[in-house]
């Protein structure tokens, strides 16, 4: 074959010569299997398109690839009509002009051009151009063309996950195992990016770790909640709050359609349905509605051994914010004071907790306090996150600064247009 470097866009759309060097008829579109994740992409074919029918051309019976044309190695084809395989792809149909995800800059592409390259046994898909200069390119007459190889922006393709939602048979596995690295804020920048269909994708390769799924979920804007959430069961809605944080959950809670509450918030656990109910009764802008019902607390008297112990326990289920804290009370649970998760680390571990508490003061609130109040304070002792209290002075959650940041922010910052895409 005589070029080790070719592009679809030179091969779909020539001839396709025989052996003989007589015209059989055009090169469509040329097929790439992506069975193997770990792998390049491999041609395993070409969609062409003789006397009318749309037949299948082995790679294996290909004398020489593009770019001005095709030619096969006989002057016999197997006449059977195309079927796309499953695991298949049609490059030039399924990717030319179609968005990909780049992992390793977590954005949303179009692949404007497709390289193919040699190796000692086959062709492979080496990576796409997400440039403009392609696609301009593809509009001159074929005998202009030439053969672009000059790519500025070339991503190979160990970087990318194509997005296949118009492919039932090829769409987005957590073979996305190169999704999942990313963190769930990117993958959420992502969905919101991206088209309907492509977010759905996105969603259900991310659904395959429920986890993550529930991570991803707290990260999208309340719109995309609603919209990505809005044609699931109410069974399928519980599962998702159900493994969000509480405070997240009440607050997504809020937004879907009214007469659909009751019943999701029925279907969750009775511990979770608990929580919920009380962020609910607090307004949105104070330290009860912000707060995160799921804090780590120990004894006054309990040793600095038993309180890293109940962290480690408590990790598992809880946010590094939520952490980040430890609450100390009294026999008949009031807040004594909050020993922070350095302190405890640099702390012996026989040294008693309440005796860690005068190293620092860290202030709570009252359920009612206000935004700007609980903003002020965190601001002036520098807090990730602080306790809230109830009338009787006892903790009742944790109000985390990236919430109250959240509501700080101004709409037209939130709006981060093209966040995910280049």
């Amino acid at each position: 074959m005589a070029d080790a470097i070719v592009h679809v866009s030179s091969v779909a759309g020539s001839p396709l010569l025989d052996s003989a060097g007589e015209r059989l008829g055009r090169v469509e579109d040329v097929v790439a299997s992506l069975d193997r994740p770990d792998e390049l992409p491999l041609v395993v074919g070409l969609k062409a398109k003789i006397g009318g029918r749309e037949l299948f051309v082995p790679i294996d019976r290909v004398a020489q690839l593009g770019p001005d044309n095709v030619e096969t190695s006989t002057t016999k084809l197997n006449l059977a009509q195309f079927e796309r395989r499953p695991g298949e792809v049609l490059l030039r149909a399924d990717l030319l002009d179609r968005s990909l995800i780049n992992v390793a800059t977590a954005r949303l592409v179009k692949a404007r051009e497709v390289e193919l390259v040699r190796d000692d046994r086959s062709w492979r898909v080496a990576g796409i151009d997400p440039t403009l200069r392609p696609r301009l390119w593809r509009f001159l007459p074929r005998r202009f063309r030439g053969h672009d190889t000059d790519h500025r922006e070339f991503v190979p393709w160990r970087d990318m996950e194509p997005l296949f939602s118009h492919v039932p048979t090829s769409r987005l596995k957590l073979a996305a195992r190169r999704i999942i690295r990313l963190h769930p804020a990117q993958i959420a920048d992502l969905v919101e990016a991206a088209s309907h269909e492509e977010g759905e994708e996105i969603l259900e390769a991310v659904g395959q770790d429920k986890e993550l799924e529930a991570d991803v979920f707290e990260e999208l804007d309340d719109e995309h909640q609603v919209e990505f959430l809005g044609e699931r069961s109410d069974e399928e809605i519980a599962q998702v709050l159900s493994r969000m944080a509480s405070d997240d959950a009440a607050d997504l809670l809020m937004d879907i359609e009214q007469d659909r509450r009751i019943p999701i918030l029925n279907l969750l656990p009775p511990a979770k349905q608990r929580k919920i109910k009380e962020l609910l009764g607090f307004g949105p802008e104070t330290a009860g509605g912000m707060m995160n019902p799921d804090f780590v607390s120990v004894p006054s008297d309990a040793r600095v051994a038993d309180a890293l112990a109940r962290l480690r326990s408590a990790s598992v289920e809880l946010g590094p914010q939520q952490i980040s804290i430890i609450c100390v009370v009294d026999d008949d649970g009031r807040l004594v004071g909050v020993v922070s998760l350095p302190e405890l680390l640099r702390a012996r571990e026989h040294e008693c907790v309440k005796d860690l508490i005068e190293v620092t003061h860290t202030p709570a609130v009252p359920a009612e306090a206000d935004l700007p109040e609980v903003a002020r304070l965190m601001t002036d002792y520098n807090l990730v996150a602080m306790p809230v209290l109830d009338g009787d002075g006892k903790p009742m959650g944790i109000v985390a600064v990236d919430d109250v940041l959240e509501r700080l922010l101004p709409e037209e910052w939130r709006w981060r247009a093209g966040a995910g895409r280049s």
